[in-house]
């Protein structure tokens, strides 16, 4: 269910909203915050509740490992947008489950007009590590949310 207001949405987000992801701002355009859900020291899979702000997204990124890897997103609040290169944008909302492979580039994040949470999860894998490249452009992610408030539909993956 899409929603612009912040309590609102806190009262959907099941897996809390957590802290200013001051770390990767950088990356990210707009406001993410990060409530991890295990701790790396003592589990092999890193899972954290990444919320971002109505608009927020961030860039373009790719999953590198030699064996294994890539990412898992579960979708628990709000709505958002998944988009690989080359594809077209997948809308995301509550229960949808985004599987990315090693060596794929792509992005995520909120709709314009909704806060959007999903659960990250990090698919072990063998000498893994993360590329972050461009922004997705103003243009590219305004034409996604144009067509999602005329009720264009996008296939699911």
């Amino acid at each position: 269910m899409k929603t612009e207001n912040k309590d609102e949405f806190k009262q959907m987000n099941v897996f809390g909203t957590g802290s200013f992801n001051k770390d990767y701002a950088q990356y990210f355009i707009g406001n993410s915050y990060l409530n991890p859900l295990t701790n790396p020291q003592q589990c092999p899979v890193f899972l954290a509740n990444v919320t971002f702000e109505p608009g927020c997204r961030n860039n373009w990124h790719i999953h590198h490992a030699e064996k294994g890897g890539g990412q898992l997103l579960i979708c628990t609040a709000g709505e958002g947008w998944y988009q690989e290169e080359g594809k077209a944008a997948v809308s995301l909302t509550p229960g949808c489950v985004i599987t990315i492979p090693a060596e794929v580039k792509h992005w995520h994040g909120a709709k314009a007009d909704s806060w959007f949470s999903h659960i990250a999860v990090e698919v072990p894998g063998e000498n893994t590590g993360n590329e972050w490249c461009e922004p997705v452009s103003d243009s590219e992610y305004e034409a996604l949310n144009h067509e999602s408030m005329k009720g264009a539909k996008n296939s699911e993956y």
